[in-house]
């Protein structure tokens, strides 16, 4: 199979899946599987007219919004401290076991010690967020970082390179795979982390989760399918657009890249 073919096979599988689930989802209503699932069309209907009603750019926009900012604050944060310890024993010996058992650790337990602590709203849905993203690029650091091979580290003292400079032309670079998929799992993370606070926060926002939590306290199942579409669908466009090309990007300038690597 040529180059090109095989690139086109590889988007197309996507778009193939995704047939075969609808698929499966419409012939399940027909055949009246369940009482309360709806069919497809009812479900863009339910899309359609969250478009109109002016509810989806709201909650979609929100939502985004909150979490690119915790996405944000959260990498801020957890690069530094993943690599604080990856540097430093004494700092992994305290940090590494509580950022693990925090990854560990659903948002839906967070979400009523952070209204406590922080009150409702928007304040109370960001300290989730972070809760649920540090630790996950932390350790997604602290893993990449522990993955540099020893040698570069002996070349880059043989070079005569030290401290940032080191970092910043040897040892960075190496641990770029790691670090991008650390990214990625932090954006889960707080994806997900963002979604449960909505549902749950006792202030409504407006946000897909508010979204869901009201068509769910009106017994919408078709409106709550909408609404976790348009989740499914932000994760797929994050995947796709953002970290899936950047990360082709880094393993083919180092050869690592699957579709090259291939006779």
């Amino acid at each position: 199979m040529s180059d090109t073919a095989r690139r086109a096979a590889g988007r197309l599988a996507p778009v193939v899946a995704l047939a075969a689930v609808l698929a499966v989802w419409q012939a399940a209503h027909a055949l009246h599987l369940s009482a309360a699932l709806p069919s497809l069309g009812e479900v863009a209907g339910d899309l359609a007219g969250a478009a109109r009603d002016g509810t989806l750019l709201p909650s979609l926009g929100g939502s985004v919004l909150r979490t690119v900012v915790g996405f944000a604050a959260s990498v801020a944060a957890g690069v530094p401290l993943g690599l604080a310890c990856h540097r430093w024993t004494p700092v992994r010996v305290v940090c590494a076991p509580v950022l693990n058992a925090l990854q560990a650790l659903p948002a839906a337990a967070l979400v009523p010690v952070a209204t406590i602590l922080l009150g409702g709203g928007s304040t109370a849905v960001y300290g989730v967020v972070l809760l649920g993203a540090v630790p996950s690029v932390a350790v997604g650091m602290l893993s990449a970082a522990d993955q540099i091979p020893p040698l570069l580290r002996r070349a880059a003292r043989t070079l005569g390179l030290t401290g940032a400079r080191a970092a910043r032309e040897v040892l960075l670079p190496a641990a770029l795979p790691g670090v991008v998929a650390a990214l990625r799992q932090g954006w889960t993370f707080g994806w997900r982390a963002l979604m449960t606070a909505e549902v749950m926060n006792a202030t409504p926002l407006t946000g897909i989760g508010s979204w869901l939590n009201r068509d769910k306290e009106n017994g919408d199942i078709g409106g709550m399918l909408a609404a976790i579409a348009v989740v499914l669908a932000v994760g797929i466009a994050a995947e796709s657009l953002v970290f899936r090309p950047i990360e082709r990007r880094v393993l083919r300038a180092r050869g690592l890249d699957a579709e090259q690597s291939r006779p």
